[in-house]
């Protein structure tokens, strides 16, 4: 028997805690979606600033024999029956990536009606084979021990300090003591450990219908936020069919409309797959500044138009953390969930701290509070799989706002044009376009970029702004490989049968 035939599969997150707790649900007999569930809920301990129960996700998940399919647990717009004019300000907060600064914005006003507990729910339910409290306990028991900060988490809190001592109950978890909690630090969230037992015990509904659900609408009620019971009543999951792409011979499965991401990939892949390969840096950034451009006020409103993807697709111009799995079934699920930056809110007695969708610029590209109430927001999140055939070869997807969709991009021109594994194409250097600026990383040949007379950002290192990508793959030998990015402290384990 080869040394490819004892791999059950493989699982990359954003935090070696959570791919383990992914390759614990495989051994147990688990598919990809329970590996990656159990990477998930653990993740809402190991990175609490980039997910949790109070945020939102989607789920792409390619099963034998069965048409792929997408789940949008994303968050929504808030404000069924509320008054706007209750509605509190939003709280401007600058965030320092060394050698770039991005304006976040916080606070009850910035939170959107979150999708993640009854997304979970609805994964386990359709497509997972382990019972959901199996799937919880790791998780629950994580959060009531406590986990200490990796040196990327405990980087992550330092950048994040505005948003983390914005309240009392923000500052409580994360500087329990005064100064804030360091890399080593162990961080214990003994009601998050509660609401994820609940969360496996009695499912989605006490965050929505039940008294969960009813302490943070109160609490939000009474600090100027949006989210009222009707929003929480009324937020379903939403099944999608994937769009689909083209490239270089290979079926590239990724998240359609409204999310915004999937389709800008979608629409660099087609442009650049009308040329041989490999691209070059010239090459991939002209792409980027393309479709970047092409993100104008009409496509913004257009994405609610079933129509619009094909007119966008065949019109003559040509972020958060992530969670991929593959099992030796055929099954591969690629998740992206995200709180945004967080907004700070963490209620009292539930556990949760939600998300500040409704404050993140990339969101809300024509302005805040746009939105109406029940929309989904229009991110860049664009959890991906590419297909050989019928058989998923690689699941990728990244954090990063605005850079996903750079990030991932080059994962997959890394992975299908130079033929790299997963954990060097995650690993390769990255550019990103924004602004009429290409921000580059060390080990980027950016001579053809500064002969075109592009404005280069030179980064002194590799750096969590271009992104958190994770990535499996099935190799030509029928084994697996991993990668998980170094810029978030990501982590893959290929697991093999006792």
């Amino acid at each position: 028997m080869s040394s490819s035939e004892h791999q059950l599969g493989v699982v990359a997150a954003g935090h070696p805690v959570s791919a383990e707790a992914g390759a614990d649900a495989l051994r147990a007999g688990g598919n990809a979606v329970d590996a990656a569930l159990g990477a998930m809920l653990a993740s809402f301990v190991c990175e609490p600033l980039l997910t949790g129960l109070g945020a939102g996700g989607y789920m792409l998940v390619v099963a034998p024999g069965q048409a792929p399919a997408l789940l949008d647990f994303f968050v929504q717009a808030p404000g069924r029956g509320a008054d706007p004019a209750a509605r509190a300000n939003l709280i401007p907060v600058s965030v320092s990536f060394g050698d770039a600064i991005q304006e976040f914005n916080i606070g009850c006003a910035s939170v959107g009606t979150y999708g993640m507990p009854v997304g979970v729910c609805e994964a386990a339910r359709r497509f997972g084979r382990l019972p959901l409290a199996d799937l919880v306990a790791p998780a629950a028991a994580l959060a009531r021990d406590g986990v200490e900060l990796s040196l990327q988490q405990a980087h992550i809190v330092d950048i994040l300090r505005p948003i983390v001592t914005s309240t009392p109950e923000a500052a409580a978890l994360f500087a329990p003591s005064g100064p804030l909690l360091t890399a080593g630090d162990r961080i214990r969230q003994p009601e998050l450990a509660d609401a994820l037992q609940r969360l496996g015990a009695e499912g989605a509904r006490p965050f929505y219908e039940g008294d969960i659900g009813a302490a943070i609408v109160g609490w939000l009620a009474d600090r100027g936020g949006m989210v009222t019971r009707e929003d929480l009543a009324a937020y379903t999951v939403v099944d999608r069919p994937p769009l689909r792409a083209g490239y270089r011979g290979y079926e590239v499965l990724t998240n359609p409309p409204p999310s915004a991401g999937g389709i800008l990939i979608a629409r660099a892949l087609s442009l650049l797959d009308a040329a041989p390969g490999p691209p070059g840096v010239a090459e991939v950034v002209d792409v980027m500044e393309r479709t970047q451009r092409e993100r104008t006020a009409a496509f913004i409103t257009g994405l609610d138009d079933p129509a619009f993807v094909e007119r966008f697709l065949g019109s003559p111009l040509g972020s958060t953390t992530h969670i991929a799995a593959l099992d030796r079934d055929g099954w591969a699920c690629s998740v992206t969930c995200s709180a945004g930056s967080a907004s700070g809110v963490i209620v009292p007695g539930t556990g949760v701290h939600l998300n500040n969708m409704m404050g993140e610029q990339d969101l809300n590209p024509l302005g805040f509070h746009r939105h109406p109430p029940g929309r989904r927001m229009p991110s860049m999140m664009s959890p991906t799989i590419v297909r050989e055939g019928s058989e998923p070869v690689l699941a990728v997807g990244s954090a990063g706002s605005n850079r996903i969709r750079s990030s991932v991009l080059q994962v997959v021109i890394r992975s299908l044009d130079d033929r790299l594994p997963a954990q060097a194409a995650i690993e390769a250097p990255r550019v990103h376009w924004e602004d009429g600026v290409v921000y580059v990383e060390p080990g980027i040949d950016d001579a053809p970029l500064i002969r075109e007379g592009r404005t280069v950002s030179r980064f002194a290192a590799r750096n969590l702004f271009f992104g958190g990508a994770q990535a499996v793959a099935r190799e030509p030998g029928g084994g697996f490989s991993g990668g998980g990015d170094p810029r978030r402290g990501g982590a893959a384990s290929v697991v093999r049968a006792p």
